[in-house]
């Protein structure tokens, strides 16, 4: 199984395949409009506006598992929006952990493992994703989008 057979749904209930960004490098988030850590999504659409041409795409998947987000994906993706200027594509809110734990983020994790072993520890837990659908590294909440710049760049 690949990056490319999972399904998602947009904030407005667009359901589509990631197959969508083939050979596009992805930067994979699970995202909270409550957390103290969205100073991190200016750094994200930095680097989403910085590399956008040439095919990185950031997707933000709002979580409410550690009870810092909205009631809805349209709500958090208006939050985003309006209050950090997010153009990236924002997702419905997703459960990242557990048996219920979106397919997607049960495949990142397995590729992928951080302090808390395969689950995620937090919010804004970064997963980057090559031009050929491998999850290629994980990011602790509390790494910084600009620090990492160097790992996205060899994913171009």
């Amino acid at each position: 199984m690949t990056i490319y057979d999972f399904n998602v749904t947009l904030a407005n209930g667009e359901d589509y395949s990631l197959e969508k960004y083939k050979g596009k490098p992805m930067l994979i988030v699970n995202t909270a409009t409550k957390c103290g850590l969205t100073g991190q999504f200016d750094e994200l659409e930095q680097l989403y506006k910085k590399y956008e041409d040439e095919g990185l795409v950031v997707l933000g998947f709002p979580s409410d598992q550690f009870k810092q987000e909205l009631k809805s994906g349209e709500e958090a993706a208006e939050a985003c929006r309006l209050t950090y200027g997010v153009t990236f594509p924002m997702h419905e809110i997703v459960k990242v952990n557990g048996n219920d734990a979106h397919p997607l983020f049960k495949h990142v994790t397995e590729k992928t493992k951080g302090l808390l072993g395969k689950s995620v520890k937090w919010n804004f837990t970064k997963f980057l994703v090559d031009r050929d659908g491998n999850v290629v590294k994980r990011f602790a909440p509390t790494d910084k989008p600009m620090s990492f710049e160097e790992d996205i760049q060899k994913v171009l």
